[in-house]
């Protein structure tokens, strides 16, 4: 029985990044859901890897951090001065000194990196035996990256940084994606004879791949497909570009899915985010961290989730929400904002300029506009009217609100917790509740209304008021006496729909 091969990825991640001018290492700049690193080591996983090795270097401690966070097995290994990619892998194998098989290396900045890329130059390598193989792309503008020099067969006889090429070396289009496995034996011969006699006085791992083909041994070449992935990032304007080509990806994958994304270019979908056929994303939605969109629901447009569920058939328009939960068929917005802990069950609404946090919506239930809920539990079909506050933090503690099943609470009502609103209950408009309201009463809490008539006129003379009041009068045949009982409600005019 064929034993499967040995496998060692080794991810460098020392590097400053210094023309990002960042107190974040570079590595660590977010990019649609991941941090760069966390891209490559996504990519990575495609190599079913015994061991994992990750070179930190600058700012060490946030970047272990951010490891063991995101990549647990993941062993960072201190490169604490930089002295080149040969060094970072030298220190790398001397801590894996059990690693024999293949050894996958990989530059930590270069996000667009697919898994499939990675196992097919891993085919590649292991199929035929070679002792180095190298991932190279043609580009149209090769400035800045290091050139593959073919020897007179064709065949790869070393890699030259641009700043120790010559002339007719820059011209070269096809480069190196710094993407490279190796043999581990070969690898650990040639990284003990690395030299700094360059530019930079540094040990360049592609000097290590000259010695193993000046040594005769098979080093081979592997054409990325797409050589977007073999792009890496310096600054914040390729940062930029790199974004806008992982969000295309992005789109175009769901797009292909089954998603109707209405204006792509301004439609940013991390990559750990999940949305079911026949969803419609419009224009400028954002779609970050863990959410899911449901099945024929509708987002946007001016729409950012994160961490959100959405079910399927609900509606999400011009709305903010963070760590909610949407059921299926509900709606929100425009102009929402859920914040964490917000439960809306099917078929319930939350509506213009309503703010709700650590609640529960019950099913039908409605919250149409202008209302803050916190820390509440709405009962099914219950309606909530305009202006209504729940009342629950004293300074201190924060309290809990029920609202019973169909309730109805009236317009510009205030319920103070901790209170309990029965089921099938009524509060009329202008309350502030304060105590807890039986199932099918009405609580009112509002002021007599007094009149005091012909105020204006005493008052405020030769104002516009008293002008029209006037003439008001005049066409009356002059003031009438007002009649008001402010004893009764009127239940039409609790609350909005």
């Amino acid at each position: 029985m064929i034993q499967p091969r040995s496998r060692t990825v080794v991810v460098l991640a020392a590097g400053e990044g210094k023309r990002m001018k960042s107190d974040l290492p570079k590595v660590l700049h977010p990019l649609l859901g991941r941090t760069l690193v966390g891209h490559v080591l996504t990519a990575a996983s495609a190599a079913a890897a015994d061991r994992t090795l990750v070179v930190v270097g600058h700012r060490a401690e946030q970047v272990t951090a951010h490891l063991s966070e995101i990549a647990p097995a993941a062993v960072p290994v201190l490169q604490a001065e930089q002295h080149g990619t040969g060094h970072a892998v030298r220190l790398a194998m001397a801590a894996a000194p059990e690693a024999s098989g293949t050894v996958v290396v990989l530059n930590g900045d270069v996000p667009l990196l697919r898994p499939e890329t990675v196992a097919s130059l891993i085919d590649a390598h292991e199929s035929a035996g070679a002792a180095a193989t190298v991932l190279t792309a043609e580009v149209a503008d090769p400035t800045g990256l290091g050139r593959i020099i073919r020897d007179s067969t064709g065949g790869l006889e070393r890699i030259v940084e641009e700043r120790d090429a010559t002339a007719e070396q820059r011209r070269i289009r096809q480069i190196n994606a710094g993407i490279y496995a190796f043999d581990a034996a070969g690898l650990r011969d040639a990284l003990g004879k690395l030299s700094t006699d360059n530019d930079q006085g540094e040990e360049y791992l592609t000097d290590a791949v000259g010695l193993l083909a000046a040594a005769g041994a098979p080093v081979g070449v592997h054409v990325a497909v797409d050589v977007t992935e073999t792009l890496g990032c310096n600054d914040r304007v390729e940062l930029s570009r790199l974004r806008r080509l992982l969000a295309d990806r992005i789109n175009e994958g769901w797009m292909r899915a089954g998603v109707s994304i209405l204006d792509p270019a301004t439609t940013w979908i991390d990559v750990t985010v999940a949305v079911d056929r026949d969803a419609v994303i419009d224009q400028n939605t954002q779609l970050r961290g863990t959410t899911t969109v449901g099945a024929g629901a509708a987002v946007g447009p001016d729409v950012t989730l994160v961490d959100t569920t959405v079910g399927a058939g609900a509606t999400v328009l011009r709305s903010h929400a963070v760590q909610a939960r949407v059921g299926a068929g509900a709606s929100v917005g425009p102009y929402a904002y859920l914040r964490p802990d917000a439960d809306l069950a099917e078929r319930a609404k939350v509506g213009t300029f309503v703010e709700v946090k650590k609640s529960q919506i019950g099913p039908g239930a409605k919250v149409p506009h202008l209302s803050y809920v916190g820390d509440a539990t709405i009962g099914a079909r219950a309606n909530i009217g305009a202006a209504t506050i729940f009342v629950n933090y004293d300074g201190v503690r924060k309290s809990h609100t029920t609202v019973g099943e169909s309730a109805f609470v009236g317009c510009d009502s205030s319920l103070v917790a901790p209170v309990e609103i029965g089921a099938g209950a009524y509060v009329g408009a202008g309350s502030v509740v304060t105590n807890d309201v039986p199932p099918g009463a009405l609580a009112v809490t509002r002021a007599a209304q007094r009149i005091v008539d012909g105020w204006v006129r005493s008052r405020r003379p030769g104002t516009a008021s008293a002008d029209a009041a006037a003439r008001a009068g005049e066409a009356a045949g002059g003031e009438a006496a007002h009649h008001h009982d402010a004893g009764g409600t009127v239940p039409g005019d609790t609350a909005t729909d």
